[in-house]
Parts: structure tokens; sequence; C-alpha cells
């Protein structure tokens, strides 16, 4: 066989598809592995460079062949798509994978430690129990109003509206029986969701750069720790508009014929922290139009210009830029130096 320079990988849940090629570019390796063959298979070969799409379990993966010598290369799976030709299926992928990390101008995703992933996952499980939660309360709201009972909006009404349900002799025996386990299960959620929160603010501490990230108006703990869990190395990006852009929140360019053309926001990225930087957003901007003595000139001029809906999406850009500069120069926030030039702001979904 012909010495391998460059092997991608497609991989799934037990069937490993390879595409190998040469020096010269010529196809030297089609194979289709078994999870358990893969070690075995890596660990005769020569060391080399190995592609995988970037996925949860492409991060084990590269973490266990880059131990066995080989250099190993993530590639985002919507940069992969485009060099898959027709007919799509393991043995395409695994080509068009190949090519695809071969491109001069490639950008990889770098590797996560085992330690990254458990924050990571910590984050996921708290997130699964809001959702839990959220559905939880739907659900006893819903069956509430069947009985002609409604609450106000917020979780703080729940509790009351189940104390009012068991109370209520117009709901009959059944009723009230279930409503009250409803609400067990609610207050063990709510326990089970301290208890991931406490672990989560102990990990905020114990950070530098997440404490320092919490600061920043519109960042609290939650979004502080997200920043940092989800981003890669911020001297990878070359700007703070980089960044911004690999959020999310830069305006689509679909611009020709030298006539620039900005539509909505790519919406790229991580949903949950472009998610939370906006929701953060949202709630300066409360802040600004109920106190606006104590808010940014630079926010009440946004304000006056764009809808609030449009603002929150510029205040997050601005937002996610001064993140990264504390993140890549170990600044501590400050506020006199917020204000900056106007940034461009896409327009509505």
């Amino acid at each position: 066989m012909d010495q391998i320079t460059r092997i991608f990988i497609d991989t799934s849940k037990s069937v490993f598809q390879l595409h190998g090629v040469n020096e010269a570019e010529h196809v030297v390796l089609r194979r289709k592995l078994r999870r358990s063959e893969m070690i075995a298979f890596f660990t005769k070969l020569s060391p080399t460079v190995i592609g995988l799409e970037a996925c949860g379990a492409s991060h084990h993966w590269a973490r266990v062949l880059s131990g066995l010598g080989h250099e190993v290369k993530l590639v985002a799976p919507q940069h992969v798509k485009p060099y898959v030709k027709r007919n799509k299926n393991d043995g395409r992928d695994a080509e068009g994978g190949c090519e695809a990390m071969s491109r001069p101008t490639m950008g990889f995703v770098p590797v996560k430690t085992a330690e990254d992933q458990a924050a990571l996952m910590l984050m996921g499980v708290r997130e699964r129990l809001v959702r839990q939660r959220t559905q939880l309360t739907n659900a006893i709201r819903g069956h509430a109003a069947e009985f002609g009972l409604v609450a106000a909006r917020g979780l703080d009404k729940i509790e009351s509206l189940l104390a009012r349900l068991a109370d209520e002799g117009s709901v009959p025996p059944l009723a009230r029986d279930l409503f009250a386990e409803l609400g067990q299960e609610y207050a063990a959620l709510g326990e089970r969701l301290e208890a991931v929160e406490v672990r989560l603010r102990a990990w905020h501490r114990a950070d530098a750069d997440s404490r320092r990230l919490a600061k920043i108006p519109s960042v609290g703990p939650i979004g502080a720790c997200l920043l940092v869990m989800k981003t890669p190395d911020p001297n990878s990006f070359k700007s703070a508009r980089h960044f911004a852009a690999w959020i999310g929140l830069t305006p689509k360019d679909h611009s020709t014929a030298g006539k620039q053309r900005l539509g909505v926001i790519t919406r790229a990225g991580d949903e949950a922290l472009r998610s939370v930087l906006v929701s953060g957003a949202m709630a300066v901007i409360q802040q600004a139009q109920r106190r606006p003595d104590r808010a940014s000139p630079w926010l009440l001029d946004l304000l006056r210009r764009k809808s609030p809906k449009l603002a929150a999406v510029a205040l997050a850009n601005k937002t996610a830029r001064i993140a990264w500069k504390l993140m890549t120069t170990g600044q501590d926030y400050d506020p006199a130096r917020t204000r900056g030039e106007p940034i461009s702001i896409a327009k509505a979904a």
C-alpha cells in the first residue's frame, strides 16, 4: 500500500468509514471498520493526519488517536457538506471530508479535553432540567385552567396556585390527588435544579475568566460560564467581529455587483450561547426603559432609532465583542471604555 498522508473518518454508532489518500492525492484507502477494530488499526498505522467531523463523540476519538501519535483535525459539518457529491452514503461522506480538510483556507475545531466536556455536560443537564420545569409548570397551569383557576405569569406563582387547588372544593378529589403529585414532582425538580446550579456556581467562582466576564452588564454567572465553556481558544479569532460572527450575531451578507445587502443575523454557532446573550441584552434594555438616567447614552440613542428587539441583537453583538476582548487580554471590565462606535444592526428575523 502507498504511504497514506491523510485519512478522513466518517463516524457512526458502530461502523466507521475510512477514506485515505497519498501525497499525490490518489485514493489508497477505502475501508469500513467496526468500533472494536479502530484502536488496533490505528495503532499499527504510521503517524498520519486524520480528520473527523466535529461532534461530541469526535472529541473523544481525537484524544484517543492523538495519543497514538496521529495528528487529528476536526472539521465543522457545514464545511464538509459542500464537498460531498450526489448520492450520499458513508463512502461519499468520507471522501468529501477528506477533500475538505485538504483546503488551505479550511478552519478547524479545537479538540476539547475531557474536563471541558464534563463542564459542558453540567450546563446541558441544567438546560434539560429547565426545559422539564417549564413543561411541568405549563401542564399545571393548563390543568388548573380546566377547573377555572388561573395564575399570573412567573414561577413564583406556581406554589400558590397548587395551594389554591388543594383547598378548592369544586375540584374533584381525583384531580386534587393528581395536582398534589404534580406539586411533589415540581418540588423535586426544583431541588435537582438547585443542586446543579450550586455546582455551576462553584465552577464559575473557580474560573478567573468566568468571574471577569460576569461583570459585564447583561452577562451573569450563567452567561459567563457559557462563554468560557463553549468558546474555543479566543486567540484563534482574528478580531472581535469574527467572534461575534462565530456566535451568529452578525447580518447575513447578500452583496453582489458592488451593492451591499445585509439581511437577518446568520444564527450560526451555538444557539444556547446566542440566546443567553440576547436575553441578557433584553434585560438591560428593560432596565434602561425604566431608568433612562442610569442607562448608557449609546443604548438610549439606539432605542430611539430601533425597536427593542433589534437593539437587543446589537447590544448582544457588542457584549460578545467586549467578552472576546476581556478573554484575549485578561483585562477587567471597565464601563468607561464601552461607548465605542455604533454597531451595524441586522433586520428583524
